[in-house]
């Protein structure tokens, strides 16, 4: 009987921490994509990275999104898909480093640059609203799947305004209306 409840004690325990390691996970690469938004955002303001660059940043912010959103919809991201995942955000993380320090400048000072900055500057405010509901309970795993694959579809959207190296105001319009979509739907998710 007492190694039926020290196996039954112990299996609980694996369960509990499997489902810890899960949160801390999400939460984690939520908080990278916050960081690499941020690196994009300031590359732009500073003219070490051209609208063309960003965009393509983006699309590949966008893939790690959806990754991320596939990743979590059972509601915990595994060793593999976590692993998967970080290597993504390396080469991500490389890649803005490398378009950063090339020598191609963009003119922070564009309409179209400003354009783009401030739906990157969105993108890093709705990212760090997720992370915060992911580390306050506020969001469950499933819950983060879906507002991440919600981020994967704007910044998109973002990726293809820019990926001629113009962000016009109908573009960017266009890009508002998703963002403002996705902005209820945290906040639904956070509220509910």
């Amino acid at each position: 009987m007492k190694t039926w409840m020290a196996i039954g004690t112990a299996g609980v325990l694996f369960v509990s921490a499997s489902a810890y390691a899960a949160g801390p996970r999400a939460n984690e690469a939520v908080q990278r994509n916050v960081h690499q938004q941020q690196r994009i955002e300031h590359g732009l303001e500073s003219g070490a990275l051209t609208t063309r660059e960003a965009a393509v940043l983006e699309h590949r912010e966008s893939r790690i999104e959806r990754v991320e959103a596939r990743s979590l919809g059972d509601g915990a991201i595994s060793r593999g898909e976590a692993a998967r995942i970080d290597a993504m955000q390396d080469r991500t993380s490389a890649a803005i480093f490398r378009q950063k320090h090339d020598a191609q400048t963009g003119n922070p000072d564009s309409a179209s640059s400003q354009r783009m900055q401030a739906s990157v500057e969105r993108n890093v405010h709705q990212q760090q609203r997720i992370a915060q509901g992911a580390a306050s309970g506020e969001l469950t795993n499933r819950e983060v799947a879906g507002l991440q694959h919600g981020q994967a579809r704007v910044t998109s959207m973002e990726a293809r305004a820019g990926r001629n190296g113009y962000v016009g105001p109908v573009e960017q319009a266009r890009v508002q209306r998703a963002e403002n979509r996705q902005s209820r739907r945290i906040y639904g998710q956070k509220h509910d």
